[in-house]
C-alpha cells in the first residue's frame, strides 16, 4: 500500500452507524468514493453469512427499514434511511477475494474490512486511483456483464479517469456485446455520462471506440456525409463539435459574456443531459434529406426527419415520454433561431415576431438558444472565430428573453375564457384558444398592457372574423 493511502487506513471515515462485525466488508463504488474523499451517498455492503441480519441490525441502528431487492440466490437487502442507501448482500464464493475477482475494474475491485479496518485490494485498484486510471478486472469482465462497457466511459466522466490502453482495446473488440444488455440499464449509464460537465471527451473516445454506434446507430451514416459551403466537416464530426461547443457554453466558457452570464445561470443536470442526447441526434436526418442542386447541397426538412428519427430512438432505448418529447421538440425546432436570423438579416424583426418565437418555444427557449450556438459553431474550423453577427443576434434575443418575456410570463394574463364568456357571450370553442394566444402574443409585443386593451383587442378581432 502506498504512503498516502497507508495514512488513509487510519483516516478514512466510515459512516459510524454501520456495524463492524466480523465477516462484513466495505466495497465497490462506496470505498472507491471514500478513497478519493467524495462522500458516498449509497453504500454497497457484503457479508460473509446472514445478509438479511446484517441488514435488520443496520436498519434498527438508523430507523430505517429493509427492502429485498432481486432474486433468491441473488437477493440484495437494501436498507434506506433519508439520503442514504445501504444494499447488503452475501459475498459472491467463498472468500471475498472471489467476490473481489468478479467485479469490473480494479477501482471497484477494493475492500474494506468493517472488523480488522483494513484494506483489502488484490488486484492493485489503491495504485490505479492514485494514477487515475480505470483497468479491467480480467479479460472476461465485458463478457460477463457487457453493460460494463459503457461504464467504462460513466466512470472516466464522473471521475475524470484515464481508461488504461489494454483496457480500451477490449472495449473496441467487445462493442458488440453491449447488444446483449438490457436497454434500461444501457440508457441509465448513458444519461449518466451526459449529465457530467466533462462528457465529451468520454462520447468521442465511445465514437473512437465504435460503441457509441452500436448504442445509436443511426449515426453511422453521419461519417462521410458532406455538406454544403457553411460547413467544413462531415455531418459526424460537426456533430460532435457541436456537442463539444454545447458542454463548454453549458459550462459557462463563451466568448460573449451575456451569452456566457446566461448560461451561468445554470441548468440543472438532468435537463442538460437531454440537450446534450438531442445535439447528438440533431442531425440524423441529413442522410436521407440530401438533394443537389447545381452544385450546392441542401438537406430540406431535415430537422423533421431527425425529429422522427429520435423518436424510434427513444423509443428503442425506453425513454420516458417526457424525454422522448423535450428531445422531439429541441431538434423539431432546432432551426427555429437561424430562420429568425436570416428574417433579422433582410429586415429589422417586429416585437411581435419575437413573441411569437418565446410563445412558441416557452420554457424551452434558453436550450434552443444554447442548442443554435453550438450548431452555428459546429460549422466552422474548431480554431477560427464563430459567425459574430449571428452570436450578437443570439445574444440580442437573451436580452429581451431575460428583460421582457420572462418579466412579463410572471405576470397574470389580461383575459381568461371566463372574461370571454361574460363580455363577448362566446361559447367554448376552437376559436377561444386562438383570441387568447393573440391577445398574449400582444401583450409580450408590449402593444397592450392593461385589461381595456385586450377587451379592445378582442372586439377587433371578432369583427374582423364577422
Amino acid at each position: 500500500m502506498t504512503g498516502l493511502f497507508a495514512q488513509k487506513k487510519h483516516m478514512i471515515k466510515i459512516n459510524p452507524v454501520i456495524p463492524e462485525t466480523k465477516g462484513s466488508y466495505l466495497v465497490g463504488g462506496s470505498i472507491r468514493d471514500l478513497l478519493i474523499e467524495r462522500a458516498p451517498s449509497d453504500y454497497d455492503i457484503v457479508v460473509l453469512r446472514f445478509p438479511e441480519k446484517y441488514a435488520s441490525d443496520l436498519a434498527s441502528r438508523i430507523r430505517g427499514h429493509v427492502v429485498k431487492i432481486g432474486k433468491q440466490n441473488q437477493m440484495v437487502f437494501r436498507v434506506v434511511s433519508g439520503e442514504n442507501i445501504f444494499d447488503i448482500s452475501v459475498i459472491s464464493g467463498k472468500t471475498i477475494e472471489d467476490d473481489l475477482s468478479k467485479r469490473d475494474f480494479t477501482l471497484n475491485a477494493i475492500c474494506y474490512d468493517l472488523y480488522s479496518k483494513t484494506f483489502i485490494d488484490p488486484f492493485g485498484g489503491i495504485k490505479d486511483i492514485l494514477s487515475k486510471r480505470i483497468r479491467m478486472v480480467s479479460k472476461e469482465v465485458f463478457k460477463n456483464d457487457p453493460v460494463r462497457l459503457i461504464r467504462a466511459y460513466r466512470i472516466g466522466a464522473m471521475l475524470d479517469f484515464e481508461i488504461e490502453h489494454e483496457t480500451e482495446k477490449s472495449i473496441s473488440n467487445d462493442v458488440k456485446l453491449i447488444a446483449k444488455s438490457a436497454v434500461e440499464r444501457v440508457k441509465a449509464e448513458l444519461f449518466k455520462i451526459f449529465s457530467t460537465s466533462k462528457s465529451y471527451k468520454y462520447i468521442n473516445k465511445m465514437s473512437e471506440a465504435g460503441l457509441l454506434f452500436e448504442i445509436f446507430p443511426e449515426l453511422s451514416a453521419l461519417s462521410g456525409c458532406l455538406q454544403n459551403r457553411y460547413h467544413v466537416h462531415d455531418v459526424l464530426n460537426h456533430t460532435m463539435i457541436a456537442y463539444n461547443q454545447l458542454e463548454m457554453l453549458l459550462n459557462g466558457c463563451h466568448a460573449n459574456s451575456e451569452i456566457s452570464g446566461f448560461a451561468k445561470q445554470g441548468m440543472d443536470s438532468t435537463r442538460s443531459a437531454l440537450l446534450k442526447c438531442s445535439i447528438l441526434l440533431h442531425d440524423t436526418g441529413k442522410p436521407s434529406s440530401v438533394t443537389v442542386d447545381n452544385g450546392n447541397v441542401h438537406f430540406f426538412g431535415h430537422e423533421k426527419l431527425s425529429a422522427d428519427i429520435s423518436r424510434r430512438i427513444a423509443t428503442r432505448l425506453k425513454f420516458s415520454n417526457h424525454e422522448t418529447n423535450y428531445i422531439d421538440f429541441i431538434i423539431r425546432n432546432h432551426m427555429k433561431a437561424l430562420h429568425l436570423y436570416e428574417s433579422f438579416k433582410k429586415k429589422p424583426l417586429t416585437d411581435k415576431s419575437i413573441a411569437r418565437f418565446f410563445i412558441k418555444c416557452s420554457d424551452n427557449v434558453p436550450d434552443l438558444l444554447f442548442h443554435a450556438i453550438a450548431d452555428m459553431e459546429g460549422k466552422r474550423k474548431i480554431d477560427n472565430i464563430g459567425n459574430s453577427d449571428f452570436i450578437n443576434f443570439i445574444s440580442f434575443l437573451i436580452k429581451k428573453h431575460n428583460l421582457i418575456y420572462k418579466v412579463k410570463k410572471k405576470e397574470p394574463p389580461l383575459l381568461t375564457g371566463f372574461d370571454l364568456i361574460a363580455e363577448f357571450g362566446l361559447s367554448p370553442s376552437p376559436l377561444f384558444k386562438k383570441i387568447l394566444y393573440l391577445v398574449e402574443e400582444s401583450r409580450l409585443s408590449d402593444n397592450i398592457n392593461s385589461r381595456s386593451e385586450a377587451l379592445l383587442l378582442v372586439k377587433e378581432l371578432l369583427k374582423n372574423k364577422a
